[in-house]
This record gives C-alpha cells, structure tokens and sequence, in this order.
C-alpha cells in the first residue's frame, strides 16, 4: 500500500518514492505519496516525477488496487519497476484546492442544508444543497467572508466508525457516504473550543487556517432541480 505523506503534512511539496509497480493504463504505484488522488470533488495532484534517467511530467493521481497510480501527462520512458524517484508537487494548484475546499466546508456552515453533491478545480468550488428556495447571494458571500476573516485554525481528529455510526450528524453528504471500514475516520474540524464551527468526516487536503483561504465571491446560484441548488465559491486571487 502506498504512505499517505499529505495526510499528515499536507504542506509537502516534494519526497521520494520508490515505484512498486506499473498499472495497465501507464500508471505508476509508488511506495509514499505527496500526491493527493482524486476523490471526495478533490481533483488528483499533478506535478513532476523525477529519477535517475529521465522527468516525468505527472498529469493526475488516482485510486489503484495496492495504493496509489501517478499517470504520465505524456507516453515517456518510465522508471522501472524499483526505482527510487523524486516527487515535485505542482504546489500552486494543490494550494487553490486546499484553499477552495476549506471554503467550501465553510459554506456548509453558512448554508446549513443537506449537500447533495460538491465539486473543487483550481479556480472555483461547489456544493449542491437540498434548499427548495434560492438564497441571497451578496448575504452569503458577505457571512462567508465574515468566517474566513476570524483565521480559525483547520485540524483534524479521528473517531471510529462505530462512533461515526453513533453521531450520523456530523455526515452532511446525502449522496457520498464517508469511508468506512478500516476502524477509524478522519474529521476536519474548523475552530476549537468556543470557537468551533465545523466538524466532519473529510479525506481531502485543507489550509492551516481559515485566513489563508483569501477573499472568495458567490456566483451565480443554480437550480439544479426541483429541490437541489448549487452555490459556487470562487478565489479573488
């Protein structure tokens, strides 16, 4: 199995793997990962693979039996099966996910309604809620921003799954269940103490602090059918 190296220093911008594998679709399984794969509306990271006897450029990271597959933007030589090779992180982009998708657990908070679908890119956010009636956009921008200003601190805990059983009030996903089934679920709280104003089940990669995220703009909200609404959230900058 791959090592998540994100999950618990999602601020890597680099590390060194070794490849334990070749997937059929010209993947490449690495040992320890700085990579996010997709999953959760996360979109996979991207970046460069480098070892001794040529760079890859990495387009995407994916789910594989056995860990995790780095897919080649381009049909280059690839490190041979055992290989030590170095990881760069395509930073700039990985930072705008971490950033939209703490906004988006924001807007969770602002919007407290079942989400029934989310989706992040490198420029925008979205979720999906179960609100029969649209809101004021310019309001929630306006409580939105108000909660990214107090810089609350993002961190994570676990619980197990029983414990997740016995709380369904942290899922706010209708569609997408957390995962389950290895003992323990990770949850990203938003806050601490008083201050708390968010905690639930994630797998995805966050900023440290609320105030890292920047301003952000509601776009145009969507009727998404009779009782579904998408909001979006995009980065000023």
């Amino acid at each position: 199995m791959t090592e998540l190296l994100f999950r618990a220093e999602p601020y890597l911008q680099a590390g060194d793997a070794r490849v334990i594998a070749h997937t059929p679709e010209g993947g490449l399984v690495v040992d320890r990962s700085v990579f996010y794969p997709t999953g959760g509306g996360q979109p996979g990271d991207s970046g460069v693979l480098d070892w001794d006897g040529g760079r890859v450029p990495i387009a995407t990271t994916i789910k594989v039996e056995g860990g995790l597959a780095l897919l080649p933007a381009e049909p280059l030589p690839m490190p041979p099966v055992g290989s030590p090779v170095r990881m760069l992180l395509d930073w700039t982009r990985r930072h705008r996910h971490m950033r939209i998708h703490t906004a988006l657990h924001l807007l969770s908070v602002v919007i407290p309604l079942p989400v029934t679908g989310g989706q992040i890119t490198a420029d925008r956010g979205r979720l999906d809620f179960d609100m029969p009636d649209p809101p004021d956009p310019a309001a929630i921008e306006g409580v939105l921003n108000s909660l990214i200003a107090r810089d609350l601190a993002v961190t994570e805990d676990w619980i197990t799954d029983d414990e997740l059983e016995a709380n369904p009030g942290l899922v706010k996903t209708m569609s997408v269940r957390p995962p389950m089934g290895q003992g323990r679920v990770r949850l990203i709280r938003i806050g601490a103490g008083s201050d708390q104003i968010d905690l639930q089940p994630c797998g995805g990669t966050h900023v440290a602090r609320t105030g890292e995220i920047g301003r952000v703009e509601i776009g145009k909200i969507e009727k998404k059918g009779r009782i579904n609404r998408r909001v979006s959230v995009h980065l000023s900058d």
